[in-house]
């Protein structure tokens, strides 16, 4: 599923608004700006397959799952073989929640919290070594028409 997929990741000091595309997220925080390519799950299968049995992913690749409504987001690591940090996104695409390397195959609950449009999964640590955690703004047309804090350029 992730052959496809090619690994990117750009820090830029500044940028000018760009369009947003499906495969593409950006990030922005104190450190920098980085983007990821990413599969989309945003239907039920998708959701609850997520990344069960990839066994490696491109370093600036990742998932995000969208859900069509805010919500309590929950998660595991059943049948996950690769640690992965989870960053939990509320509907205007800020970073509410980050849950650090989680375990592969464990069974315990993450709990993203409420409010949850958006899920970003990337691999376990790089959110620490680039900057990312709680207050980060995303951008993603998921954002685009919920009055989104780094908007789309139209």
């Amino acid at each position: 599923m992730y052959a496809r997929l090619i690994a990117c990741v750009m820090f830029l000091a500044a940028a000018p608004a760009m369009a947003c595309e499906l495969d593409i997220v950006d990030l922005r925080s104190d450190t920098g700006k980085a983007r990821f390519r990413v599969e989309i799950a945003d239907d039920n299968a998708e959701r609850a397959q997520g990344l069960m049995q990839v066994e490696s992913m491109g370093r600036f690749n990742g998932m995000l799952f969208i859900y069509d409504e805010p919500i309590r987001a929950t998660f595991w690591m059943k049948n996950t073989l690769i640690p992965l940090d989870m960053l939990f996104i509320n509907s205007q695409g800020v970073v509410t929640s980050l849950h650090e390397n989680a375990t592969p195959l464990s069974e315990t609950t993450i709990d993203g919290g409420e409010g949850v449009l958006a899920v970003l999964e990337i691999n376990g640590g790089l959110a620490k070594s680039l900057g990312l955690g709680v207050g980060t703004e995303v951008r993603h047309p998921a954002f685009a028409e919920l009055s989104p804090v780094w908007p789309c350029e139209n």
